[in-house]
């Protein structure tokens, strides 16, 4: 059995995770297990695919060589504004 090369990564990461749960419980059949780890690593293979093609498309987008200036430039948020908090409100305390 061949997986669907036109599914996103996501649908194959899906796939992927659904496979691996079924075999995780261990109610396949041994003629099941074997099948399932094949399209298991079909799925694999189609997700690597997908981040390489990703991976070339980023490394293929133009690079601008001069900074961005006026309209151009991004918005100068800080860490706070962008996880929707104003600088006085108090974060809490640091998870460790």
């Amino acid at each position: 059995m061949s997986v669907d090369a036109s599914l996103t990564y996501e649908q194959a990461l899906a796939q992927l995770d659904t496979t691996l749960r079924a075999l995780e419980e261990g109610k396949l059949s041994l003629e099941d297990a074997i099948a399932a780890v094949a399209r298991g690593r079909e799925y694999l293979e189609l997700c690597e695919r997908k981040l390489e093609e990703a991976r070339q498309r980023i490394e293929s987008l133009p690079v601008r060589e001069e900074p961005l200036t006026g309209e151009d430039a991004p918005h100068p948020a800080t860490v706070a504004e962008l996880r929707g908090r104003t600088p006085d409100t108090p974060q809490g305390e640091i998870p460790f």
